[in-house]
């Protein structure tokens, strides 16, 4: 005879409290507001951590980024037979000419035309503004003249772009400078091709090992989200990446092709913006406008057609082949990552909140399945289904009655 085991009954704690989603939701809450009030408390405490973390960021994060980059690469040769160390060493023989290659060809071109502009931004500054007060609508408006001659007022645009000027002229008036510049950030750099190093020979050991540390029934959840978020930083960064690339390229031959001041100067700005979602594509338009609108109403109009040609190919061609929906984030979700992030940690928080953004999204999501299950709070899941014409036309009788 089969025996039956009365079922466990849960107390009216476990009830009321445990299995509530509004009270977990509020000591999630408060405990995360408590963390963050003792922290603001003992911050001297975290003061030698901070230092550490200054230091070591940029060549982690470099190598990090390297990483995501070249490793398809390494195991593209290593598949096809070539040893792992020696597809490393190739890569990097690799990496090393083409900086060089960069460097004597492209920071000379870059050097001058950077140079040209700063010496230029005072009689930019000066056209505008006789452009501006020239303008029949404010010639027509003396109210929206004089605020505008007021907020002008306020800034000494003039002494400003001076001394952007000389310090341009400072910075890169000499050859010399700008190697001295780029030796120091070599300096800086030297710890990077060693991280890059082990990250590309022993990456893939990296979440096993990590593996060791959880506990077994836990290892399940634990490697989902390792592969999950390594799956979206990897895709976001190369796909951003090689977006950028694509777009500098564009720029700068469309730019030269119509004749434009500063192209290449200008080309490479616009695709180190576009790794800003949004936002940097936005910006890196504005000096190409002043630049056009200064020259003439033609270079208006043929920066405009550059323009619409590269987001016409970016938007149809690249990005759906590089980027595609990886992260799969609302819009308004990444504009708000981007002015928290950056707002928080500057250029460092726009560039590389977004993929913070998703590893957390994926901890979360994974936390929230789990919390799901062994609550009992939530019934299982059931298709929303779409109201048919019928159901609406029901509701809106119900409505009017």
């Amino acid at each position: 005879m089969q025996e039956h085991t009365p079922k466990r009954q849960s107390s009216w704690f476990t009830r009321q409290f445990l299995n509530s989603q509004m009270v977990v939701s509020l000591l999630i809450l408060l405990l995360v507001l408590l963390i963050i009030w003792v922290f603001t408390r003992i911050t001297h405490v975290f003061a030698p951590i901070g230092v550490v973390i200054d230091v070591a960021a940029f060549p982690i994060i470099t190598s990090g980024v390297l990483y995501y980059l070249l490793y398809p690469l390494v195991d593209r040769l290593e598949a096809r037979g070539m040893n792992r160390q020696w597809a490393i060493w190739a890569i990097f023989i690799g990496l090393i000419l083409l900086s060089a290659w960069g460097i004597a060809s492209l920071i000379p071109t870059l050097q001058t035309q950077i140079l040209s502009f700063a010496r230029s931004l005072p009689k930019y500054y000066d056209e505008i503004y006789h452009m501006l007060y020239q303008s029949p609508f404010l010639t027509e408006n003396k109210e929206v003249t004089q605020r505008l001659q007021s907020f002008l007022d306020g800034f000494d645009f003039r002494s400003m772009a001076e001394q952007l000027s000389r310090f341009a002229s400072s910075t890169f008036g000499s050859l010399g400078s700008v190697v001295g510049a780029v030796t120091s950030v070599i300096m800086g750099l030297l710890t990077v091709p060693i991280i890059l190093y082990y990250l590309l020979a022993d990456g893939q050991h990296l979440g096993d090992y990590i593996l060791k540390f959880v506990p077994t029934k836990h290892r399940a959840m634990a490697s989902r989200m390792m592969y999950q978020g390594h799956y979206q930083v990897a895709q976001y960064i190369r796909g951003q990446i090689i977006v950028a690339i694509c777009v500098a390229i564009m720029f700068s031959i469309g730019y030269s092709i119509v004749g434009l001041d500063y192209a290449i100067a200008l080309g490479v700005v616009s695709g180190f913006l576009n790794i800003i979602p949004f936002l940097g594509s936005f910006i890196a338009v504005i000096p190409a406008f002043i630049i056009a609108l200064i020259t003439s109403p033609v270079m208006v109009l043929k920066v405009a057609i550059v323009m619409m040609v590269e987001q016409t190919i970016e938007g149809r061609f690249i990005a759906p082949q590089v980027l595609g929906n990886n992260l799969k984030i609302h819009p308004v979700t990444i504009l708000i990552v981007l002015l928290s992030a950056g707002k928080a940690f500057g250029l460092v928080g726009v560039i590389l909140g977004v993929p913070g953004y998703a590893v957390i999204k994926v901890i979360v999501g994974e936390f929230y399945e789990l919390y799901r299950e062994r609550s009992g709070a939530y019934g299982p899941k059931e298709a929303i289904q779409a109201p048919t014409d019928q159901t609406s036309q029901e509701l809106a009788s119900n409505e009017r009655k």
